[in-house]
């Protein structure tokens, strides 16, 4: 049995349509999100829309990487959520978000399973193998966080 599409199945599960391992995924929550909720500050917490764009920020930069680009993604930028102001703008977020993440999935589920274990860019980062999990495991830290401010919004006053 291959691997790599293995792989792909669970970041699909993660990010697209499972329910596997936390009973939901970061499309079912973030697709009941309004614009306003996404922009809604909990006190110091991140906005539900700041971890989406954080998310796919990574997500977006692996896809390039994947299709052999460079590795240009930086920690200092990965908040950088451009303005939303309306359903569109947030609807226009989670749309690319959603193609990205797909790419991502087919483009781990057709790498030969020798790769998983070659250098990610440089030795420096690890193989491919603990990049891609480390996405998958990154996926369910903030999904996990959007849930908690999810009701954390649901139980606010007014």
């Amino acid at each position: 049995m291959k691997l790599a599409p293995q792989i792909a199945r669970q970041f699909r599960e993660a990010y697209l349509d499972g329910t596997w391992i936390a009973g939901t995924n970061l499309k079912d929550q973030l697709s009941a999100v309004s614009w306003q909720q996404a922009t809604a500050q909990m006190g110091s917490l991140n906005t539900i829309a700041a971890l989406a764009f954080h998310l796919h920020y990574y997500v977006a930069g692996l896809v390039r990487v994947l299709q052999g680009g460079p590795l240009d993604i930086r920690d200092k930028y990965s908040f950088e959520l451009p303005p939303i102001t309306s359903q569109s703008d947030w609807e226009a977020l989670l749309e690319q978000f959603w193609q990205d993440a797909e790419t991502f999935a087919r483009l781990v589920e057709r790498m030969p399973d020798e790769q998983l274990q070659a250098d990610f860019v440089e030795a420096k980062y690890g193989n491919y193998l603990r990049n891609i999990l480390g996405t998958i495991e990154h996926a369910y830290y903030h999904l996990g966080q959007i849930v908690l401010i999810r009701k954390l919004l649901e139980a606010r006053p007014g």
